[in-house]
């Protein structure tokens, strides 16, 4: 798959460099969900029927983060994150426009030329779709103002038991730490990749060596806690129990949550390596203990429902 950044579409030759007869399916996708997955496998049918490249547009920085919508710096799918995933689904070029206030003005009426210049010859959206200034532009309307250029499919509701599947309902969940929903509505666990740094190595001494993560994109951070995970590094998955806190035992002036992870049945320095920790189940809340062998016993205890609930 090829990454194609592109600027603002009234002064960019990047849109007129890639054009070609292609099916464009529409969204910013942060999560990259059920709901988006079922409108880009309309594009991907379309695609494979017609013998033509695929494009996902999405769009960066977020768009509410630009409007100055709190807790928008951070993505459940970051970008490379995001590529990852569409890699997977047999996506042949994502297209990330550089959202920002001057994008933002553009009229409808000009951001279906722009698709025009990529020779978009067909457009996949889902219903509730907005483009163009102040989101005045529908899907219905994108339909009517490209008809002489692409066609457009319109993708009906995704829903999950009558509620509509959406990025904003997986945020909840991650705040809520209900990892088996948030999983269910994204189709597969919640995930963050970062690269193991030195810490404090206390972990060690007391017989719980654990792996500080320091995350490669903004990721949302869920809610602080203990979690049942599988983690992948080396290329091989090991189960395991990860923290995400401030660590109140040990200090009272950590502002940013450190996330460490304890892989069982490892025993290697992944120092400087990457590694993906996908979040299975919340186990408890962060607490602070009175001294090294309580946090000790309840490592153990946590340990020992990690791998309960792994097991299934």
């Amino acid at each position: 798959m090829e990454t194609i950044a592109l600027q603002h579409i009234l002064n960019d030759s990047a849109w007129q460099l890639h054009s070609q007869p292609q099916v464009v399916v529409l969204g910013h996708f942060d999560g990259l969900h059920t709901g988006h997955i079922h409108v880009i496998e309309r594009g991907l049918a379309y695609s494979r029927e017609h013998n033509i490249p695929l494009g996902v547009m999405t769009f960066h920085p977020h768009p509410k983060y630009v409007f100055g919508r709190q807790g928008y710096e951070r993505y459940l799918t970051p970008l490379a994150e995001k590529e990852r995933q569409l890699v997977k689904l047999g996506v042949d070029f994502m297209y990330v426009v550089n959202f920002d206030l001057e994008f933002a003005r553009i009229s409808p009426q000009q951001f279906v030329e722009a698709l025009c210049k990529l020779k978009a010859q067909h457009v996949v959206c889902g219903f509730d779709y907005r483009f163009g200034f102040q989101g005045v532009g529908t899907a219905e309307s994108l339909r009517e103002i490209g008809k002489d250029c692409f066609s457009v499919d319109i993708v009906e509701p995704f829903d999950d038991k009558g509620q509509k599947v959406s990025s904003t309902r997986i945020r909840a969940c991650l705040d809520d730490g209900d990892m088996v929903q948030a999983n269910h509505l994204l189709g597969r666990p919640y995930s963050i990749t970062g690269t193991v740094v030195h810490g404090e190595k206390r972990g060690r001494t007391i017989g719980f060596p654990t792996a500080n993560v320091d995350p490669a994109e903004p990721y949302y951070i869920p809610r602080l806690g203990v979690y049942a995970v599988r983690v992948q590094v080396r290329g091989e998955m090991y189960d395991g129990v990860l923290s995400i806190g401030l660590k109140p035992t040990f200090h009272s002036h950590i502002l940013a949550p450190i996330i460490e992870a304890h892989l069982f049945d490892f025993d290697a320095d992944i120092y400087d390596e990457t590694l993906t920790v996908s979040l299975i189940a919340y186990l408890r809340s962060e607490k602070k203990f009175n001294g090294i062998q309580e946090l000790i016993e309840q490592i153990t205890r946590d340990a020992e429902d990690a791998r309960a609930v792994l097991r299934g």
